[in-house]
């Protein structure tokens, strides 16, 4: 028997599934309830785990739907979100260039539509591949590419309006880059 909690090691998995509810929820605090209500329901649903699929992309799964499940039954957490954007500092003291970049481009990430960041999140942070990432969000692959195609067209252009002593260079897709 403990042999079969082994191969059913969400602990492992915990790291993974905080990132992911951080992307998702933007809150320390939400995101810690996020990931406990998507592990209580992988608990209850242990008996649906495929021996020997892949148990990052089924619980990274589980947290895609169990987020939707929640916004749809509370609405104001949507307010929220965008209350959180829009209340970050802008300035830093001299010498602090780096930091208030990073917070920048972390507020052009948090600003992006929720299916792009979501997307985007999956592929460049978690580094699911484009079918893993598809999978845990339970659509097509099409779908994700083209999500995540105008995630990046959007942070380019965030690049493109950014200071050019500021700018950082963003991987992948089709544009032209750091020229």
């Amino acid at each position: 028997m403990e042999r079969k909690e082994r191969s059913f090691d969400v602990i492992s998995q915990l790291a993974a599934l905080r990132r992911y509810a951080r992307s998702l929820v933007r809150n320390a605090d939400d995101a810690e309830d996020l990931v406990h209500d998507a592990l209580l329901r992988a608990y209850e649903k242990k008996q649906s785990f495929r021996r020997g699929g892949n148990l990052r992309t089924w619980l990274l799964s589980i947290m895609h739907n169990t987020h939707i499940d929640r916004l749809r039954h509370d609405r104001s957490l949507a307010r929220r979100h965008d209350d959180a954007a829009v209340q970050t500092e802008q300035s830093l003291q001299a010498g602090q260039e780096h930091a208030v970049r990073l917070q920048q481009v972390r507020d052009a990430f948090f600003r992006l539509p929720e299916e792009q960041r979501e997307a985007l999140h999956l592929v460049a942070i978690e580094d699911l591949s484009y079918q893993e990432a598809a999978s845990a969000l339970g659509i097509p692959i099409g779908t994700l590419m083209s999500r995540i195609s105008r995630a990046r067209v959007q942070l380019r252009d965030f690049e493109e309006k950014a200071p050019r002593a500021a700018q950082l260079r963003l991987v992948g897709g089709n544009g032209n880059e750091g020229n």
